[in-house]
This record gives structure tokens, sequence and C-alpha cells, in this order.
């Protein structure tokens, strides 16, 4: 395996996307995938049959497929904190069945989620106040690593559907000046801090 990626490499590394293409009228139609409203578009990378095929055997020979499935079980494939890894019971539909310890997670999942859309609508709307009766108007995320980086990024995707009077800042560093400058214009009464972590056991956080 190991071989066949390095011949690949070697014989792919002069060759220029142009040509890729020059070869192949078909690449733009025959390199794509979509699914799930996602359309993967992984022409334009110098990729060629024989590196799917040797992406395919490695995903094979790796046990790919076996982790999958045993990630939708609830199996505790995270060796390190020996717990499951539950990421697909946050996107499983409600009535979906994810059994961890013999018990179905999903139900729990969504009354989380039900109870965060819940709260999230009462802040917009201005029906959740602070502790003076203010409304909130500033938002800001403490997290690090993950805890940063998925706020961020869920919120740079929805930023254009977000509540445009609020403000929504975000703070992943144990420098003391990341935190100043992300309140220096806020009124505290006006602002609600949400502190993001996964288990409230990193350190920085």
């Amino acid at each position: 395996m190991e071989k066949g990626f390095r011949r690949i490499i070697k014989k792919i590394k002069e060759v220029h996307l142009r040509q890729l293409f020059a070869d192949d009228s078909q690449r733009g139609e025959r390199m794509t995938a979509e699914a799930a409203g996602i359309f993967l578009d992984y022409s334009k990378n110098r990729v060629t049959d024989e590196t799917v095929k040797l992406l395919l055997r490695l995903a094979e020979e790796s046990g790919l497929r076996d982790r999958i499935d045993a990630m939708f079980r609830g199996d505790k494939i995270n060796v390190t904190e020996k717990r499951a890894v539950l990421y697909v019971a946050l996107r499983a539909p409600r009535g979906a069945s994810i059994l961890v310890d013999g018990q179905n997670v999903v139900p729990e999942v969504h009354a989380v989620l039900d109870k965060m859309a819940d709260f999230s609508n009462r802040v917009r709307s201005g029906e959740w106040k602070g502790h003076t009766g203010k409304r909130i108007r500033n938002v800001i995320n403490v997290g690090i690593g993950g805890s940063d980086l998925g706020p961020v990024m869920a919120y740079e995707a929805l930023k254009h559907y977000s509540e445009p009077t609020m403000t929504f800042r975000f703070v992943s560093n144990v420098d003391g000046t990341d935190f100043a400058e992300a309140v220096r214009d806020l009124d505290a009464a006006e602002t609600l801090f949400l502190i993001s972590s996964k288990t409230f056991t990193t350190l920085e956080t």
C-alpha cells in the first residue's frame, strides 16, 4: 500500500491539473459526488482513478467500515476516555435508537436540544433578560479547541440568519488580553457568557 502511494506521488508530482482535464474530458462530471444536499467536486485536485482505488483500499484495510459501525452502535471507541463517541446521536432524528450501555440516548439528546432551542429563542426575542432586567444584546462564547472552533464555524455559516441587533464574540485564549478585547466595549448587564466544554475538565476553560 505504501509503495503504491509513493509510486503515484512520484508519477503525478510533475503533472499539471490542466493536463488531467485535457486527457479526460469527463473528469469534471466523473469526479464528483452528491449526498444529503452536499455536492463534492474533487476533480480539481491532482487525483487519478488509481488514487481513488488506493484510498478505497486503504479504508478497507484500516477497517473503516467496522469503525463507523461501532460509532453508530454506541461502542466505547474513545479509548483515552473509555466512552462512546456520540456525535451521531446529536444528529440522529427523533425516533432513532443509539444504545449506550443498553440505554437509548437519542430521546435524552433531543430533550436537551429542545431546551437549547427554547432558550435561544427566548434570548433572541428579548423574553429572557439579564440580572438587571435588561435585554441581552451580546453573547460571548468561551471555549478551547473544538469548543471554540465548532461555535465559530456554526456562527460564520449562519450569521446572515442571526438576530442583527445582537453581537457575538468568541474567547479561546488563556491570555487575559483576548478576554479584555472581547468585552471592552460591552455593557455587562446586556452580555451573556456561554462556557463551552465537553467534559469541563479542560484546564484552560
